[in-house]
């Protein structure tokens, strides 16, 4: 997934919007094909940020 979200990032989109944009694809395709809504939600956590990956401000 974040190879989508830089992909995103480099077409004028913030990490923010991209984040959000691959998050409305992940539920789409959930509402579009619901018989693969748990294959689906693995593959997008396989590549999601994970929590401590999050940017640390001191």
């Amino acid at each position: 997934m974040e190879e989508l979200v830089r992909k995103l990032m480099a077409e004028g989109l913030t990490e923010a919007q991209a984040y959000k944009a691959v998050e409305i694809v992940k539920n789409f395709a959930k509402e579009k094909f619901p018989i693969f809504g748990g294959a689906i939600d693995k593959v997008f956590d396989k590549y999601a940020k994970k929590k401590d990956e999050d940017d640390f401000m001191p």
